[in-house]
């Protein structure tokens, strides 16, 4: 075993790394696991991104390099949900998480817990097994992952505390305990002399899949020197090896960590077997002479290569979760660019014959420039067979500006391949795919580029049309709701709106202001049932008829009584929640009616804020007889009401009471504070969170006398 190295206490994020790399050797060793990711959470909270990882093999570690917290994935839902996370088999983990399920179709166990410290999530850690039928994890595990992942929070948090927070590198580092084997060269000899004198050959791979030892019988076996393998991955070293058949073998058995079989044509005609022997964190390769298989091909060795069924599933799953063009970009760079070994992505639309970046990676912001904004660059050369429909390859910079002659060139880009976006029949746009380098496209290569367009064109036609779906029904919604508020003598007002998180409907809270006088004003909250486009229409009927029996002269209870007869009739399927106050700013007195909405908070410049109570009131549209009884409050100079619908409060689990008291305890209106700001405070814990339905909120506070 690999002693794990130690470091100082702090001098910079490299120790941290160090001390890192050392808790996951640690971890894995101690609790007999064969795989160890430790992932950080990036900035913002919405990203897990792999700092480090053991026994993994790096193709693999390249695909799951960035996990989404709200990605439906071991690491993020442990993570998300602040817990252990234990599947004891392949079914388990197909069961709870068939996605993932998918592009990883071997036979392990796997634990995923969450990194905390100070009551705050830092990132997350990864530990696999070899499957042993365990429903539960022993409590000797357990103590370990509990022990690791309090010294690595621990870490994670001093290092951001200092300063200096860890910052997850691309790609993440793949660990080799062989180089912190302090071992005599001799030795080494001795085990490749004892080696040699078996009749079959033998060959080593490290952690990233590179050749490390090559036995004289293997060398022949395979016609190849051993220089010319050493320090390659197996499948560079020997092409006819770059298989998805020989990938995948070799992935079973280090993700599995059990023996593995595989049988690969040498290109004289020979058939050779190839026996993966894993031992964390590489394997041992048998090589010995075989019969042809009884499936073999005669044209076996002119297959086309092409990525492994379980990676285009995982992709296809993937780009199917995207729910916005937005998503599409970012599972497009996590998961398309690794499979590509693309270095740089953009995603481009165009309007009005102008390019529009949608998103990028890879690119520099000064790059993206000679994108965004700009013309459409034409291509030419259309009786040479370029098809705008099709997938483009351009190994060099000179073919790219024969089709393009007016292209500029961003950040020295050598190659590139640009896959079309096409929706509702017509081209809107093209997903680019650039390297570093001059490149050569492979047949294979461009029969794996083209696929993936097709999935990349059919997510982001789904994604752009839902886009312009929602974008219309915000549209709707925003024209419903008061552009300005008018203003009063006496009072401060402030509103907020916040529509759901995108994919989840389309709300029909509402609220408004109306000047009744000089010195009265009226004003309203409501909630229709439904997320859809016809409870964004019928918001906006509410809102006209109370505005109308409102400005009529009507008290609160006759406003609602009348709009709750009109809406019997208009929408007699649809309930509507409506809380209406009217302010007189003179005697300082509100006078409420309620239709079954949550009760107003009232906040007083020298005491603990108060829920108000408010009369049992009918929904609207369901009784067309139903009457509303009003309250009368004393409004003193400097307090501040809140109204408010249920998306600020409600939380699965919660108890709504609960909610509201807890809201009427942050809601403290301090002497100089402004009110938007305060409207900033009481929603800021719902922006960034998935929210299942939208928020209005409006603060109203009666100001002193000059």
């Amino acid at each position: 075993m690999a002693r794990p190295r130690r470091s100082a206490a702090f001098p910079g994020a490299a120790a941290t790394s160090s001390r890192l790399d050392d808790l996951l050797i640690e971890a894995v060793f101690s609790a007999g696991a064969h795989i160890g990711i430790v992932y950080v959470l990036a900035a913002g909270g919405h990203l897990l991104q792999m700092q480090t990882t053991i026994g993994l093999p790096a193709t693999i570690a390249r695909t799951w390099a960035r996990v989404r917290v709200h990605d439906r994935t071991p690491v993020a839902v442990s993570v998300r949900e602040q817990r252990l996370i234990w599947l004891s088999d392949r079914v388990a983990l197909a069961r709870e998480f068939p996605a993932a399920a998918l592009s990883l179709p071997y036979h392990f166990a796997l634990a995923a817990s969450p990194l905390c410290a100070g009551g705050v999530v830092w990132g997350g850690i990864v530990m696999g097994w070899p499957p042993a039928g365990e429903s539960r994890l022993s409590r000797r595990r357990l103590d370990i992952i509990d022990d690791i992942c309090d010294k690595m929070g621990r870490l994670l948090r001093q290092a951001s505390e200092s300063g200096r927070p860890l910052v997850a590198g691309s790609p993440p580092r793949i660990l080799d305990l062989v180089p912190a084997q302090r071992q005599d060269p001799a030795t080494g000899l001795t085990a490749l002399a004892c080696l040699d004198s078996l009749p079959e050959g033998y060959c080593h791979l490290d952690a990233h899949a590179r050749v490390t030892l090559v036995t004289a019988t293997a060398a022949e076996l395979l016609a190849a020197q051993p220089s010319e393998m050493i320090g390659k991955r197996l499948c560079k070293a020997l092409p006819w090896l770059d298989d998805p058949l020989c990938e995948d073998r070799y992935r079973a058995a280090v993700v599995s960590h059990q023996a593995a079989q595989f049988t690969a044509r040498h290109p004289d005609g020979r058939w050779l077997s190839f026996q993966c022997y894993p031992r964390l964190p590489g394997v041992t390769v048998r090589i010995t002479p075989a019969d042809a298989p009884e499936t073999a091909s005669e044209d076996a060795d002119r297959r086309p290569r092409v990525i492994g069924l379980h990676d285009v599933l995982h992709l296809a799953t993937c780009l199917a979760r995207a729910t916005s063009a937005q998503d599409m970009v970012n599972l497009v760079a996590d998961h398309v660019m690794p499979a590509c070994e693309a270095q740089a992505m953009a995603v481009l639309t165009w309007d009005s014959g102008r390019m529009h970046v949608v998103g990028s990676r890879g690119y520099s912001s000064r790059g993206l420039e000679g994108f965004h904004g700009q013309r459409m660059v034409e291509a030419v050369g259309w009786a040479r067979g370029y098809d705008e429909g099709r997938a483009a390859f351009y190994p060099t910079w000179e073919e790219f500006q024969q089709t393009y002659p007016d292209a500029i060139r961003i950040d020295d880009m050598g190659a590139w391949a640009l896959l079309p976006l096409v929706a509702m029949g017509r081209s809107i746009g093209t997903c680019v795919l650039a390297y570093d380098r001059p490149r050569q496209f492979s047949d294979s290569e461009r029969s794996l580029v083209t696929a993936l367009g097709g999935l990349i064109t059919q997510a982001f036609e789904r994604a752009w049309l839902y886009d312009n779906k929602h974008k219309l029904a915000e549209s709707l919604q925003a024209g419903q709701l008061p552009q300005h508020l008018p203003d009063f003598p006496g009072l401060d007002v402030a509103a907020r709106y916040l529509p759901a998180t995108p994919g989840t409907g389309i709300g029909g809270d509402f609220y408004d202001l109306i000047r009744l006088g000089d010195t009265l004003a009226g004003a309203v909250i409501g909630d229709v049932q439904g997320h859809d486009m016809t409870a964004s229409a019928l918001m906006g009927q509410v809102r006209t008829a109370i505005r109308a029996h409102a400005t009529a002269g009507a008290d609160p209870g006759q406003v609602l009584a009348h709009t709750n007869r009109l809406l019997t009739e208009l929408a007699p399927d649809r309930f509507t929640s409506c809380l209406y106050v009217s302010f007189d700013l003179r005697r300082r007195t509100a006078c409420l009616a309620s239709a079954g909405h949550l009760p107003p908070v009232l906040g007083l410049p020298a005491g603990p804020a108060e829920i108000i109570d408010t009369p049992d009131g009918l929904l609207l549209g369901i009784d067309p007889d139903a009457e509303y009884g009003t309250t009368d409050v004393n409004i003193p100079p400097g307090a501040a009401m809140a109204l408010y619908t249920d998306g600020l409060v409600e939380k699965p689990g919660l108890d709504l009471g609960d909610s509201i008291a807890a809201l009427a305890a942050r809601f403290t209106p301090e002497p100089g504070q402004s009110l938007p700001a305060l409207a900033n405070a009481l929603i800021e814990h719902t922006t960034n969170q998935q929210r299942t339905d939208d928020i209005a909120l409006l603060l109203l506070r009666t100001t002193p006398p000059p």
